[in-house]
């Protein structure tokens, strides 16, 4: 071989090593498995994202992206997601989406446990100061002190070890701060602001994270992606301990069952109800609940109930009404739910129903009330009568369709087609009056029948 072939061999040699090196870097990356974090945080989301975790580095994914859109959850579960994600052998991205999603309360300690923090544009983070059941008074006030000095620490925490911003993070738990993503991008509190899965990839590729206490570069294939969803059990599990829902199904569930006992006769309100508060307690197993909710919340039905069995003029139901809204709003107010928002739109919804619902049956049982009875001594009483057999004393009249004995007031005779009205009743037998209308013997017949 010629000088001049060998040194063409040599180029094309280094080109067939040089050329590939790039794309084969990229395809050599692991997968990225991404999975959505929407609802409460709870037992279910806690499960799934342990499995999702797991999973990943059973497969030797490069990344796992959680798109995560909560109002927040149990301090419990919020914890130990935590932990899974710190401890995680893959890199974790917690990434708030769409637009609209919100990573709030216990979903703010979620974001800032994640290796890489980034939000949608029109997403916010924060709110994450506990709440309480409770009143004034001096313990209440420690233990609430207590619970929010032990969870800023928290956030504090999780804030220094992924370098970002710990005091603005401590203050979403000690002051109820909350931030939209352009706020919480430049107070340095997530590292990127991306609307899409591309941009999110694309921005955070090569990026140098702490994982495991050693720092990584990011490596990964952005062109595989691997969604991961929750199977319909989970799905099923999630919607029921969500609050709002075992608050619904609660409520709804004790009505039906109080109406079945004051209606018996049917099956279908008493199975549905029942049906309903098992599914709801279901929920309540697994979320920290006040027993004390609990009892407003039947006392609450209860009374609304009884307002409509003895018709009563309404405040009863007032009464009702406010022991719903304040058993729904303490409901979850427990150790552990600490960071457990209840919607205000679904109590005062609900109440709302409720009031409506039995403002309406209470009008129409008053007005019932005020109606002409239609049958009984009552309902004859005052009725018109035409006599189709002379009262001589007694006789036959017919009254509301149907033939009746009748015999006149004071032993007064009346002749047939003579018009009377019911005075009264005596026994089976109807006492009846002068209608005003002339009685002659052999009167004729057409006059109207009632």
């Amino acid at each position: 071989m010629t000088r001049f072939g060998k040194i063409c061999a040599v180029i094309l040699l280094a080109l067939s090593l040089a050329l590939p090196a790039a794309p084969a870097c990229e395809a050599d990356g692991g997968v990225v498995m991404a999975a959505r974090l929407e609802g409460t945080v709870g037992v279910s989301m806690e499960v799934f994202t342990e499995e999702v975790l797991s999973r990943a580095s059973d497969e030797g994914a490069g990344l796992v992206v959680f798109r995560m859109d909560t109002p927040g959850g149990l301090v419990s579960s919020m914890r130990a997601m935590t932990a899974a994600i710190m401890d995680s052998s893959v890199p974790v991205v917690v990434w708030v989406s769409p637009q609209g999603a919100r990573a709030a309360s216990a979903g703010a300690f979620l974001l800032q446990a994640a290796h890489v923090a980034a939000m949608a544009p029109g997403t916010n983070v924060g709110a994450a100061q506990p709440v309480m059941a409770s009143g004034q008074d001096a313990p209440d006030r420690d233990m609430k002190r207590k619970i929010t000095n032990d969870l800023a620490a928290h956030m504090r925490s999780l804030a220094q070890l992924r370098r970002r911003n710990p005091d603005l993070a401590e203050r979403m738990v000690t002051e109820s701060v909350s931030l939209t993503s352009e706020e919480a991008l430049a107070g340095g509190l997530v590292d990127l602001s991306a609307p899409d899965m591309d941009s999110l990839l694309t921005g955070i590729l090569g990026r140098r994270v702490l994982v495991g206490g050693e720092e990584r570069e990011l490596f990964f294939n952005p062109s595989v992606i691997v969604e991961i969803n929750m199977s319909s059990r989970e799905r099923v599990l999630q919607f029921i301990s969500s609050p709002d829902t075992a608050y619904m199904l609660l409520s709804a569930g004790i009505l039906m069952i109080v109406l079945e006992v004051l209606t018996p006769g049917g099956f279908v309100l008493g199975t549905s109800g029942a049906v309903m508060v098992l599914l709801g307690a279901f929920g309540l197993r697994m979320l920290p609940f006040n027993w004390a909710g609990v009892v407003l919340l039947v006392a609450g039905i209860v009374v609304l109930v009884l307002d409509l069995v003895v018709g009563g003029i309404g405040v009863l139901s007032l009464f009702g009404l406010a022991s719903l809204v304040t058993g729904g709003l303490i409901l979850f107010r427990a150790p552990g739910g600490e960071l457990l928002n209840v919607s205000m739109n679904v109590i005062g919804g609900m109440s709302l129903a409720f009031g409506l619902f039995f403002i309406g049956a209470l009008y129409l049982v008053l007005r019932s009330h005020a109606r002409r009875p239609v049958s009984g001594a009552e309902g004859m009483t005052g009725r018109k009568a035409v006599v189709v057999e002379d009262l001589d004393p007694e006789g036959m009249v017919r009254c509301h369709g149907e033939i009746w004995r009748a015999k006149g007031v004071g032993g007064a005779r009346f002749y047939k087609g003579a018009e009377v009205l019911v005075s009264e009743m005596d026994g089976f037998t109807l006492v009846v009056r002068d209608d005003t209308v002339e009685s002659t013997p052999g009167g004729d017949s057409s006059a109207k029948e009632v």
